[in-house]
């Protein structure tokens, strides 16, 4: 037996409050690397009945051999003949087996060398199993990390044992990621790798908005109110569907708190981000205009609708459309995102001189297909829509009214 001593474990309590990795591990490690020493010390690779044993109360390990007790010995590798076993045991049978200690002379220094590869190699595995296993169940979660650095336009990331990775297509357009700062994200991706796992984290998901409702609107949390749809174009605007399950409560007042409360909190945690709470509906039409908000619709029509295709014709008064459309269609791409439904928007002025026309009917009588329908709708989403209309956006747009012809929005 090798005399070990207390430092040994004293180093494994250590390495057990910093790392997270179990004392058995480390012990573990120590008694393979001594066996594979072992093997390596009498030149034979496939031996099977060899093993380590660790005498934590004396602090003493050896390697051991089990040997069977046969009457005649045929091969002294695995068998010993019942004499010799019980110089070893006294209460020891034939068929038995007996552990016999092999370890040999000045074997300490050999075996050092082995357990230091072997020991390293196996804390290694064990934070990298850490690692992953963490970070496997956070995956899809948001996380708060600190900026590190960045590095090829990539954002590096320090969410706790480990770096994460931000990729410039997860991050916000224009944000500036100072090293040092603290920052929300989403845990996006987890890819094992020969070292530490790979983690990749994004600042511009639509689930980080999810996430942050579900924290600042409790109805959401108790499920109450429930997110059916979120559409995001990090850092400039997102479209977010609500429906409540309480006819008592109102899924849309509920987001947006006493006084904008709950909304204003989650717009300074994107940055001021513009926010459009939508209700959800059954109702393709009713669900299109409220998408559509804070445009005034006059009309919709569902051209296509089955496992196929999901289309709509839209209709807005003229002073209407750069609204609907928004900036660089912005708007309209959002509602189309947040439907599932293809969009095309034309003014009214746009239609006639098309003389646009469904099921052969003259398009004057298909503008008032949905027009009582769709009038309370607007009606009800300007009422609700606080927050999401850009004033400067309209004003600009609006400017470019007449030369917009027609615009037909697809993902």
């Amino acid at each position: 037996m090798i005399k070990i001593g207390t430092a040994l474990f004293e180093a494994c309590e250590e390495l057990e409050r910093e790392k997270g990795i179990s004392k058995e591990v480390i012990i573990s490690s120590l008694c393979d690397a001594m066996v594979a020493a072992y093997k390596k010390h009498i030149k034979q690779k496939e031996v099977n009945n060899v093993e380590a044993i660790l005498d934590e109360q004396s602090g003493e390990i050896g390697v051991f051999r089990t040997k069977l007790v046969v009457e005649n010995v045929e091969d002294p590798d695995m068998e010993i003949s019942l004499e010799d076993a019980k110089e070893i045991d006294d209460e020891v049978e034939l068929e038995d087996e007996v552990k016999i200690e092999v370890t040999p002379e000045n074997f300490g220094r050999i075996a050092a060398q082995s357990a230091k590869q072997v020991i390293t190699q196996r804390i290694r595995e064990a934070e990298r199993n850490l690692v992953l296993n963490e970070f496997l169940e956070k995956k899809g979660t948001l996380t708060t990390g600190i900026i590190q650095r960045v590095e090829n336009r990539n954002v590096i990331v320090n969410i706790g044992k480990t770096d994460a990775i931000m990729p410039q297509k997860e991050q916000i357009p224009g944000e500036y990621y100072k090293p040092g700062n603290r920052i929300r994200v989403f845990v996006l991706n987890v890819k094992e790798t020969p070292r530490l796992p790979q983690v990749i984290v994004s600042h511009a998901h639509s689930e980080i908005v999810r996430e942050l409702f579900e924290l600042e609107v409790p109805e959401i949390e108790d499920g109450i109110v429930e997110i059916k749809s979120i559409s995001r174009e990090a850092g400039y605007r997102t479209k977010i569907a609500v429906a409540s399950n309480d006819p008592d409560v109102d899924s849309v007042g509920a987001c947006i708190g006493p006084r904008g409360s709950r909304i204003q909190t989650i717009i300074g945690e994107l940055k001021n981000e513009k926010i459009d709470i939508v209700r959800y509906s059954d109702n393709p039409v009713e669900y299109i205009v409220n998408a559509l908000s804070p445009a005034r619709i006059v009309s919709v029509d569902i051209l296509a609708d089955d496992e196929y295709s999901k289309e709509a014709f839209v209709i807005v008064p003229d002073d209407q459309l750069s609204l609907a459309i928004g900036r660089d269609g912005q708007n309209v791409r959002l509602a189309h995102k947040l439907t599932g439904w293809k969009i095309d928007i034309k003014s009214q002025s746009q239609a006639e001189k098309m003389d646009y026309t469904a099921n052969n009917q003259p398009a004057e009588e298909n503008y008032d297909e949905h027009e009582d329908e769709v009038d309370e709708i607007a009606e009800e989403i300007r009422e609700e829509q606080e927050y999401a209309v850009d004033e400067d956006d309209v004003a600009s747009l609006e400017n470019n009214d007449d030369t917009q012809e027609s615009e037909e929005i697809v993902e």
